[in-house]
């Protein structure tokens, strides 16, 4: 059974997304909060697996209560930002603060379902378009030293392979064809270099690879 909790400022929203989860028969929704501070109060109650966060909010907008939460010790919850707008302004700053995807608060109820399916289990929700707009975004800033990152330099070659391609946002069955290697030797990379970097997940991975200059745009 996967946990859900459901923040938003909107009642009706909050809802919405409450009447669709009900159906799902492995999915229980745990708690609701109004705003940023709510949810992080309620985390260590509810202990949810999944966090459906909105981005603009009163009191504690999405991106600072999702700093809060998975930068906490006592909890693994996985949090999944929730918008109505362009991306472009809070990608980088939400995937910076341990965020495990984004979703558009219209997409189709199978694609939410799904969603929150792929960061139960561990994975991260970082499809093309949303990669695209992390790469916009982090093009317009300096570029880090690899060594201000610590675990970059002891990524093998074919670490380094993997993470270019996870950096176009390539799941681990598409970058398993593009190397011609099973799909289970990639999750096996994949983990190495999560450990390697410190990362939380692939979405974290692929900011310290553009951030340290070890992928650019236009070069993964």
């Amino acid at each position: 059974m996967i946990r859900v909790m459901l923040v938003d400022d909107q009642q009706m929203v909050r809802a919405g997304f409450r009447m669709i989860l009900d159906a799902e028969p492995e999915i229980t929704v745990v708690g609701e909060a109004a705003d940023g501070l709510e949810a992080v109060e309620m985390v260590d109650r509810a202990q949810p697996d999944v966090i459906l966060m909105d981005v603009r909010m009163p009191r504690m907008d999405g991106i600072d209560a999702c700093e809060r939460i998975c930068g906490a010790a006592n909890t693994s919850a996985r949090v999944m930002m929730l918008t109505t707008f362009d991306l472009d302004e809070y990608v980088h700053a939400a995937l910076r603060a341990g965020a495990s995807g984004f979703m558009l608060k219209d997409a189709p109820a199978e694609q939410l379902i799904d969603g929150i399916e792929v960061i139960a289990n561990g994975d991260a929700l970082l499809a093309p378009s949303i990669t695209q707009l992390l790469i916009d975004e982090i093009a317009r800033r300096p570029v880090g030293q690899p060594d201000a990152f610590p675990g970059i330099d002891k990524l093998t070659d074919r670490e380094l392979d993997v993470v270019k391609l996870m950096s176009r946002g390539m799941s681990n069955g598409e970058i398993a064809t593009e190397l011609f290697l099973g799909e289970a030797t990639i999750k096996t990379h994949v983990g190495r270099i999560l450990a390697k970097l410190g990362a939380r997940d692939r979405v974290q991975a692929v900011v310290a690879a553009y951030e340290s200059g070890l992928v650019s745009p236009g070069s993964a």
